[in-house]
């Protein structure tokens, strides 16, 4: 359960949701796609680079591009490591994969979405502490 919330333009309250999509891709379950997790892993990274575009005072549009969003981020002056640049690769779970038809998800890619996703949690949560300090 989370402890706070925050209003909708508040980062904190982004991250806590990035916070909540991380935890549901990472409950590993019978009977769920790895599909379905993963897309909670792409959630959770949109939402941490959401937070910090929120926290930087840049208007976003409301995509499912990583990339693109880590461009925004970038184009306010951050640096973004290049385990976080990797976020990218998250993108085709928001679209693709959430549908049947699909191509299923390896173990080996879930691992490594959740992985990118921590990265990229723990990234913004530094970001946000860093110029709240």
């Amino acid at each position: 359960m989370v402890s706070e919330r925050f209003p909708p333009d508040d980062p904190r309250e982004w991250l806590n949701r990035a916070r909540s999509n991380l935890i549901q891709a990472k409950t590993l379950q019978a009977s769920v796609y790895l599909e379905d997790l993963c897309f909670n892993a792409q959630q959770a990274a949109e939402k941490a680079i959401k937070a910090v575009l929120i926290h930087q005072g840049v208007e976003f549009p409301y995509i499912h591009d990583l990339t693109e969003l880590l461009r925004l981020v970038q184009g306010a002056g951050e640096q973004i490591p290049d385990s976080v640049k990797r976020a990218g690769m998250l993108s085709r779970f928001a679209i693709f994969t959430r549908y049947p038809g699909t191509r299923p998800v390896s173990h080996e890619e879930y691992e490594e979405a959740v992985k990118i996703a921590e990265e990229v949690l723990r990234w913004a949560e530094s970001i946000l502490r860093n110029k709240n300090d």
